[in-house]
Protein backbone atom coordinates (compact mmCIF):
# COMPACT_ATOMS: atom_id res chain seq x y z
CA UNK A 1 0.00 0.00 0.00
CA UNK A 2 1.19 3.23 -0.95
CA UNK A 3 1.91 5.46 2.13
CA UNK A 4 -0.96 7.96 3.15
CA UNK A 5 -0.76 11.42 2.66
CA UNK A 6 -3.13 12.11 5.26
CA UNK A 7 -1.96 14.68 8.12
CA UNK A 8 -2.88 12.51 11.01
CA UNK A 9 -0.86 11.00 13.62
CA UNK A 10 -1.34 7.58 14.61
CA UNK A 11 -0.25 6.06 17.77
CA UNK A 12 -1.56 3.41 20.29
CA UNK A 13 -4.42 4.03 22.22
CA UNK A 14 -3.74 5.84 25.58
CA UNK A 15 -6.05 5.74 28.20
CA UNK A 16 -6.85 9.59 28.03
CA UNK A 17 -8.55 9.22 24.74
CA UNK A 18 -11.56 7.12 26.33
CA UNK A 19 -13.81 9.92 26.47
CA UNK A 20 -13.51 11.05 22.97
CA UNK A 21 -13.10 8.01 21.38
CA UNK A 22 -16.72 7.03 22.87
CA UNK A 23 -18.21 10.29 21.62
CA UNK A 24 -16.86 9.48 18.26
CA UNK A 25 -18.00 5.67 18.19
CA UNK A 26 -21.49 6.61 19.39
CA UNK A 27 -21.75 9.33 16.50
CA UNK A 28 -20.51 6.60 14.09
CA UNK A 29 -23.50 4.73 15.05
CA UNK A 30 -24.86 2.23 13.12
CA UNK A 31 -21.70 1.41 11.33
CA UNK A 32 -20.54 0.37 14.39
CA UNK A 33 -22.27 -0.74 17.43
CA UNK A 34 -22.74 1.58 20.26
CA UNK A 35 -20.21 1.07 23.75
CA UNK A 36 -20.24 2.20 26.76
CA UNK A 37 -17.09 3.24 28.83
CA UNK A 38 -16.11 -0.34 30.16
CA UNK A 39 -16.98 -2.37 27.62
CA UNK A 40 -14.39 -0.12 25.26
CA UNK A 41 -11.59 -0.59 27.36
CA UNK A 42 -12.49 -4.48 27.77
CA UNK A 43 -12.19 -4.30 23.91
CA UNK A 44 -9.28 -2.22 23.66
CA UNK A 45 -7.44 -4.06 26.79
CA UNK A 46 -8.03 -7.46 24.25
CA UNK A 47 -7.02 -6.09 21.12
CA UNK A 48 -4.01 -6.87 18.93
CA UNK A 49 -3.98 -2.96 18.12
CA UNK A 50 -6.16 -0.08 19.08
CA UNK A 51 -4.69 2.30 16.82
CA UNK A 52 -5.77 6.33 16.97
CA UNK A 53 -5.52 8.64 14.49
CA UNK A 54 -4.98 12.14 15.96
CA UNK A 55 -4.97 15.81 14.36
CA UNK A 56 -3.20 18.54 16.37
CA UNK A 57 -2.83 16.02 19.43
CA UNK A 58 -6.62 16.01 19.49
CA UNK A 59 -8.50 11.75 18.35
CA UNK A 60 -10.11 11.83 15.17
CA UNK A 61 -10.58 8.42 14.33
CA UNK A 62 -9.88 5.25 15.77
CA UNK A 63 -8.91 0.75 14.13
CA UNK A 64 -9.85 -1.71 16.83
CA UNK A 65 -7.70 -5.14 15.73
CA UNK A 66 -8.03 -8.35 16.97
CA UNK A 67 -6.42 -11.06 16.73
CA UNK A 68 -6.93 -15.35 16.49
CA UNK A 69 -7.84 -16.65 20.39
CA UNK A 70 -9.12 -13.54 21.71
CA UNK A 71 -12.52 -14.30 24.03
CA UNK A 72 -14.94 -11.85 21.98
CA UNK A 73 -18.77 -13.19 21.50
CA UNK A 74 -19.07 -11.44 18.81
CA UNK A 75 -20.69 -13.54 16.05
CA UNK A 76 -18.49 -11.92 13.34
CA UNK A 77 -15.39 -12.68 15.33
CA UNK A 78 -16.60 -16.21 15.27
CA UNK A 79 -17.36 -16.43 12.03
CA UNK A 80 -14.06 -15.73 11.09
CA UNK A 81 -12.38 -17.07 13.44
CA UNK A 82 -13.99 -20.23 12.30
CA UNK A 83 -12.26 -19.87 8.57
CA UNK A 84 -8.75 -18.68 9.71
CA UNK A 85 -6.23 -19.78 11.73
CA UNK A 86 -3.60 -16.20 11.57
CA UNK A 87 -5.61 -13.07 11.25
CA UNK A 88 -5.94 -9.48 11.90
CA UNK A 89 -9.67 -8.44 12.22
CA UNK A 90 -10.71 -4.86 12.31
CA UNK A 91 -13.44 -4.96 14.87
CA UNK A 92 -14.12 -1.42 14.41
CA UNK A 93 -12.90 1.71 12.05
CA UNK A 94 -14.42 4.88 12.45
CA UNK A 95 -13.47 8.86 11.72
CA UNK A 96 -14.93 12.08 12.88
CA UNK A 97 -17.03 13.15 10.33
CA UNK A 98 -16.10 16.36 10.12
CA UNK A 99 -12.64 15.03 9.07
CA UNK A 100 -13.66 12.77 6.34
CA UNK A 101 -11.87 13.14 3.14
CA UNK A 102 -8.37 13.82 5.26
CA UNK A 103 -7.11 10.41 4.27
CA UNK A 104 -7.29 9.50 7.94
CA UNK A 105 -9.02 5.37 7.45
CA UNK A 106 -5.82 5.46 4.93
CA UNK A 107 -3.50 6.67 7.64
CA UNK A 108 -5.23 3.75 10.21
CA UNK A 109 -5.30 0.72 7.92
CA UNK A 110 -1.25 2.17 6.68
CA UNK A 111 -0.22 1.89 9.99
CA UNK A 112 -1.53 -1.52 10.92
CA UNK A 113 -0.79 -2.75 7.84
CA UNK A 114 3.14 -1.85 8.71
CA UNK A 115 2.79 -3.31 12.26
CA UNK A 116 1.87 -6.40 10.84
CA UNK A 117 3.93 -6.62 8.06
CA UNK A 118 5.42 -10.51 8.19
CA UNK A 119 3.38 -11.69 10.30
CA UNK A 120 1.89 -13.47 7.90
CA UNK A 121 -1.83 -12.38 9.47
CA UNK A 122 -4.11 -12.18 6.50
CA UNK A 123 -6.32 -8.93 7.35
CA UNK A 124 -10.16 -9.49 7.89
CA UNK A 125 -13.22 -7.17 8.31
CA UNK A 126 -16.96 -7.04 7.98
CA UNK A 127 -19.20 -4.50 6.40
CA UNK A 128 -22.96 -3.84 7.28
CA UNK A 129 -25.23 -4.65 4.28
CA UNK A 130 -28.31 -4.09 6.28
CA UNK A 131 -28.21 -1.46 7.40
CA UNK A 132 -26.43 -0.56 4.50
CA UNK A 133 -22.70 0.95 4.78
CA UNK A 134 -21.74 1.43 0.74
CA UNK A 135 -18.91 3.64 1.89
CA UNK A 136 -17.02 1.73 3.68
CA UNK A 137 -18.09 -1.46 1.42
CA UNK A 138 -15.70 0.71 -1.16
CA UNK A 139 -13.00 1.83 1.18
CA UNK A 140 -12.16 -1.47 1.99
CA UNK A 141 -12.27 -2.53 -1.61
CA UNK A 142 -10.10 0.28 -2.42
CA UNK A 143 -7.68 -1.15 -0.14
CA UNK A 144 -7.34 -4.76 -1.52
CA UNK A 145 -10.07 -6.35 0.73
CA UNK A 146 -12.41 -8.85 -1.44
CA UNK A 147 -15.63 -10.12 -0.22
CA UNK A 148 -15.29 -14.28 1.38
CA UNK A 149 -18.95 -14.55 2.50
CA UNK A 150 -22.19 -13.14 3.89
CA UNK A 151 -24.13 -13.48 6.77
CA UNK A 152 -27.91 -12.35 7.96
CA UNK A 153 -28.05 -11.94 11.89
CA UNK A 154 -31.77 -10.77 11.64
CA UNK A 155 -31.74 -6.99 12.28
CA UNK A 156 -28.43 -6.71 10.51
CA UNK A 157 -26.30 -8.52 7.62
CA UNK A 158 -22.85 -8.30 6.95
CA UNK A 159 -20.32 -8.74 4.14
CA UNK A 160 -16.83 -10.56 5.11
CA UNK A 161 -14.08 -9.37 3.63
CA UNK A 162 -10.45 -10.16 3.36
CA UNK A 163 -6.80 -8.68 2.46
CA UNK A 164 -3.81 -10.86 2.00
CA UNK A 165 -0.90 -10.32 4.91
CA UNK A 166 1.56 -7.86 4.44
CA UNK A 167 5.19 -9.51 3.21
CA UNK A 168 8.32 -8.84 5.26
CA UNK A 169 9.49 -4.80 4.97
Amino acid sequence: MTQSRSPAKIRSFEPGDLSLLLSLNSAAVPAVNKLGAEQMLDLVNQSLECLVALLDDTPVGMLLCFGEGADYASPNYRWLSDRFEHFAYTDRIFVDDTQRGQKIGDALYSELFDRMAGTGRCFTCEVNERPPNPGSLRFHSRLGFEEIGRADNGATSVIYMRRDPEPAR
